[in-house]
């Protein structure tokens, strides 16, 4: 092992570490980590989730900094218009669109998604970032736990509705933000929405992350990667308007040690923009430009047998209405 590895290795082995800050610079120091503003993404077209705050307005700035086409969907139309505008102003990138949707009503998804496709442009990249981590219970539009169905079951949706796109763009990318929180959670199905009386907003979190991570590996499973390549990451703990709105007692114990948004940000706009090691594999789960194991505890592990996943696969079909290969 060399001492990129070495390090790599005593950073990630006690977590805490590995997710801060300190993780990130050790990292991108010894493992000497091309620069994002050397990528020249020029021609390619990217759609973005979540795209107006925190890891996704980082992300869709150094995109549009590297001459990608950003599509920048966000749920409200003038603060979506309002990024759009200064992104343009910040970078000088003028191709940037915008489309609205909340991620958790599946007919807004519907739209958008007819939106792209009637454009005819092609499409390289979909960046799943959006989502939430809410203290109070709520449901979406269709009656789906509201976080369950802005990082679940809108994302299943948009990508079976984008991927013939995606196929016909191909070698082209799906993307996905995860969370290290996940790590702490057992899959399941019939306990993936939370009902009122114990519904804890951490632990719903988590359990919608965990899924979002085995639904990567079953998409890789599925499609080539000759034409998609599918890919999940975690930015470490990094310091958003959404964790200091979720999260206050942590973000303070934190404090400096966390991440900035931009650095939570760099190995979903790497996987986006590299075309190395991302278009080599697929599958795969990511942090700090390394792929990871998906588990820690064996708890999670055994939860994670053939037919829970099947079951998963089914059930996200059911609720999202749609199954991309049938």
């Amino acid at each position: 092992m060399n001492l990129a590895g070495i390090v790599d290795a005593v950073v990630e082995a006690p977590v805490v570490p590995s997710f801060t800050r300190l993780g990130f610079d050790l990292r991108s120091r010894f493992e000497h980590w091309r620069a994002l503003d050397d990528y020249d993404l020029s021609g390619r077209t990217v759609l973005l989730t979540g795209a107006t705050s925190g890891l996704g307005l980082a992300a869709a700035e150094q995109l549009a900094r590297s001459g990608a086409e950003v599509i920048l969907l966000g749920r409200d139309q003038a603060k979506t218009a309002r990024v759009r505008d200064e992104l343009a102003s910040r970078t000088g990138n003028e191709t940037l669109r915008t489309a609205i949707a909340d991620m958790g009503d599946l007919d807004a998804i519907r739209r958008a998604a007819r939106t792209v496709l009637a454009d005819g442009r092609p499409l390289h990249a979909l960046l799943h970032n959006a989502g939430t981590l809410s203290a109070e219970r709520a449901t979406s539009a269709q009656g789906t736990e509201a976080t369950v169905a802005s990082q679940v079951v809108g994302p299943f949706l948009l990508t079976s509705l984008l991927l013939p796109l995606l196929r016909a763009t191909g070698p082209s990318r799906v993307l996905t933000m995860a969370s290290g929180g996940m790590y702490a959670a057992a899959l399941t199905v019939d306990r993936l929405e939370m009902s009122g009386a114990t519904y804890r907003g951490s632990e719903q979190y988590a359990r919608a992350k965990r899924a979002q991570v085995t639904l990567n590996e079953m998409w890789a499973q599925r499609v080539p990667k000759s034409d998609v390549v599918f890919h999940a990451l975690h930015p470490g703990w990094a310091d958003t308007p959404g964790v200091e709105a979720s999260l206050p007692t942590f973000r303070r114990l934190l404090g400096p040690a966390l991440r900035t948004p931009a650095q939570g940000a760099d190995t979903l706009v790497w996987l986006t923009a590299d075309d190395a090691a991302p278009l080599a594999s697929t599958g795969g789960f990511w942090l700090d430009r390394r792929r990871r194991p998906i588990h820690r505890l064996p708890t999670t592990r055994r939860s994670d047998t053939p037919e829970r996943r099947e079951e998963l696969w089914r059930w996200c079909c059911e609720k999202a209405g749609i199954d991309p290969f049938a």
